[in-house]
C-alpha cells in the first residue's frame, strides 16, 4: 500500500502519486525530494513559500513605529508641520511604502504578504485617528479609506522592491 502525499503548501493529505494538490492546486513534489531544474528554480525565485508569523509581527512593529513616529509624532516635535486629516493620509502612503521596503530588505526568504497585512492592520486605527483629527481641511471618509487602500498597495510594491534588492539581480539564463 502506497503512502499518502502531504501538500507542502497547505498540508492537505492527497492520494498517492498525486502531482497536484486537490485542495489548493499547488504542485506536489515527490516524497524523495527530487532536485529542481535550473529553470524551475528561476521560476520560483520571486514566489513566497509561506506566511511567517514572526515576520508578520516584525512587519507590524516596523509599520506601527514608522507611522506613529512620522505621521503622529513628528508634528508634536515640529509644530510647523500639521498632518491633520488628508495631509496625514498623504504622508501615510510613502511611510507604509518605506516600511514594506525595509521589511522586504531585511527578511530572510521571500516575504510579500507580511508587510501588506501589517500595513492593513496599522491603516485601520491610523485612518480612524486621521478622520477624527480633521478640523479645517475636511474630506469624506470614503476618500480616507481609498487612500488607505492605496497605501496598502504601495506597501506591496515596497516589499517586492525590498525583496528584489535583497536577492540581487536575477541570474542570467543558461543558453
Amino acid at each position: 500500500m502506497a503512502a499518502t502525499v502531504t501538500c507542502p503548501s497547505c498540508g492537505f493529505t492527497n492520494a498517492p502519486n498525486s502531482t497536484r494538490c486537490v485542495s489548493c492546486g499547488s504542485k506536489i513534489e515527490a516524497a524523495t525530494k527530487t532536485q529542481r531544474t535550473r529553470e524551475e528554480e528561476l521560476e520560483r525565485r520571486y514566489q513566497q513559500d509561506g506566511v511567517s508569523v514572526t515576520w508578520m509581527a516584525i512587519a507590524l512593529a516596523v509599520q506601527g513605529v514608522l507611522t506613529i513616529a512620522l505621521v503622529f509624532g513628528l508634528p508634536m516635535v515640529i509644530t510647523a508641520i500639521d498632518f491633520e486629516g488628508g495631509n496625514g493620509m498623504i504622508i501615510c502612503i510613502p511611510v507604509w511604502f518605506l516600511g514594506g521596503l525595509l521589511v522586504g530588505m531585511i527578511s530572510p526568504g521571500r516575504t510579500f504578504i507580511e508587510p501588506v497585512v501589517a500595513s492593513f492592520l496599522v491603516a485601520i486605527p491610523s485612518t480612524y485617528l486621521l478622520v477624527q483629527s480633521q478640523t479645517v481641511r475636511t474630506m469624506p471618509t470614503f476618500l480616507y479609506i481609498i487612500m488607505a487602500g492605496i497605501g496598502v498597495m504601495f506597501t506591496l510594491i515596497g516589499a517586492y522592491l525590498g525583496e528584489r534588492i535583497q536577492l540581487g539581480p536575477p541570474p542570467k539564463p543558461v543558453e
